[in-house]
């Protein structure tokens, strides 16, 4: 065994990840042999002034890396070369990009850590669409998507309405899905070097993006309620960001829904200081929650973004912004320069599916589904503290002593369930702490696996420190 340490005080992004790299250095150069026994996770917790979800997370990045090789019991050992996979030989800024998830979802593995759509079958709806897209459109899928026909427009703008607000349809750009369509808005109205606001705690994903296109992050405190009115005006008085990034209804991943107060006073504030809102309304526009949009309380300066992956099908990645006055033109451009640009099959499946009825009929099976196994979670974390909606495919669980949230879905992929931990939410290096993790069920295939998970899941919960040693 060696007497190497890694130096927790070294490098760059999340501590966790600063040790993996040490790891992957000390291989390459050398100081760690093939063969070399790793220390033992609690004792190497100890050596450094770390917690030992700490270390269970690093050597689980250095074996998803193809760098050591370990087994419950026997211990981690540095591989040699010769049985190193050159996909696996990833660089160190791999996991910094992608976040806490793993790049390849090991086999196997019930995968909790994912929210699209669940199966009821689109494939036989999809399958007619396209059927009749490629029958009536030869040229057009062979081919860029030049010319975009009104009811690609028409169809975001019946999508992205909620209650009484309905965006024109001359404000509505067609994207690549939300993601796609909040990033193109970043682009368009952000330059490098301006800061981007975001909740302590969301999809962090869009906040990785901006980084890479070099836009700053800053942090906004959230309590129970959501977002902080007086904490979002003390940021935008001192730091001045340019754009904030939200989620009003139904957030990710904490469940909650902002009031309309709240709601109002966000958009006071924004409009006070001139800062852009991007509202992500992927999830609110599953939860049935007619609260008023950021977009219709303050429509000259909200983007407010949607799309099918989470409520339709997991594979239609198309989704729309709506867009303040005169920007439409703007966003769609940045979109092109971003995604590439929009391909005619996708943008007319989508719209064809909403226009149709068809994109309504299909949320609502999918949400009769996520409804099912949320009522199911509810019976069998019943007890446990956690957040949840009966629309909204995903549950924020609060852990209990001595879990940490690191170590709990180190021990539940040991286990055989992927759970995102909490530190996959958090856009930026924070001091804040939930002990919580983020159990999706949408993409299990059937609601017995859903029930193996959860079962999974609770006993580990109530396994307490038994089973937090057991993975040492």
């Amino acid at each position: 065994m060696t007497t190497w340490m890694p130096d927790p005080g070294q490098g760059q992004g999340p501590l966790y990840a600063r040790i993996a790299d040490q790891i992957e250095q000390a291989i390459a150069g050398g100081v760690l042999t093939a063969g070399t026994k790793l220390p033992p996770q609690r004792n190497l917790a100890f050596d450094i002034g770390v917690t030992i979800g700490t270390i269970g997370r690093a050597y689980h990045l250095v074996r998803e890396r193809g760098l050591v090789s370990g087994e419950v019991g026997r211990g981690t050992y540095v591989l040699n070369n010769a049985e190193l996979r050159p996909a696996e030989q990833a660089d160190p800024m791999t996991a910094a990009l992608a976040g806490t998830r793993p790049i390849k979802a090991p086999p196997g593995k019930l995968r909790f850590d994912s929210t699209a759509a669940p199966d009821i079958g689109q494939g036989a709806s999809l399958e007619k669409v396209l059927v009749d897209i490629s029958r009536e459109h030869h040229a057009d899928i062979a081919s860029y998507a030049r010319d975009f026909p009104q009811h690609w427009f028409e169809a975001g703008s019946q999508w992205l309405a909620k209650g009484t607000f309905r965006p024109q349809a001359d404000r509505i750009v067609p994207t690549l899905g939300a993601h796609a369509g909040a990033v193109a808005v970043i682009a368009a109205v952000t330059a490098p070097g301006d800061k981007i606001a975001f909740e302590n705690v969301t999809y962090s994903q869009i906040s990785r993006s901006a980084g890479l296109i070099g836009r700053r992050t800053i942090l906004l405190r959230t309590d129970d309620y959501g977002l902080d009115p007086e904490d979002f005006e003390r940021v935008c008085a001192q730091q001045h960001p340019k754009l904030a990034f939200l989620m009003p209804t139904a957030q990710n991943p904490t469940v909650v829904t902002l009031s309309l107060e709240r709601r109002q006073a966000i958009a006071d504030i924004a409009r006070r200081y001139g800062v852009w809102l991007l509202e992500d309304d992927l999830y609110g526009a599953m939860s049935g929650d007619m609260t008023p949009l950021l977009a219709e309380l303050a429509p000259e300066r909200t983007f407010l973004v949607g799309g099918l992956s989470k409520s339709v099908a997991a594979g239609v990645r198309g989704g729309w912004v709506a867009c303040p006055p005169h920007f439409s033109q703007r966003i769609r451009i940045a979109h092109k320069m971003v995604s590439g640009g929009m391909p005619f099959l996708l943008a007319e499946l989508c719209s064809r599916l909403v226009l149709s009825g068809e994109a309504a009929i299909l949320r609502s099976r999918c949400i009769d589904e996520i409804r099912a196994r949320e009522q199911m979670a509810r019976e069998i974390f019943s007890g446990i503290e956690f957040n949840s909606h009966p629309h909204v495919p995903f549950l924020w669980l609060k852990l209990s002593e001595p879990w940490f949230s690191g170590t709990f879905k180190h021990a539940a992929f040991e286990e055989g369930v992927l759970v995102d931990d909490e530190d996959e939410f958090k856009a930026g290096r924070t001091e804040s702490v939930y002990h919580r993790v983020r159990i999706g069920f949408s993409s299990p295939a059937d609601r017995n696996e859903v029930r193996r998970g959860f079962l999974t899941l609770r006993r580990l919960l109530d396994s307490g420190r038994t089973g937090y040693d057991s993975f040492a």
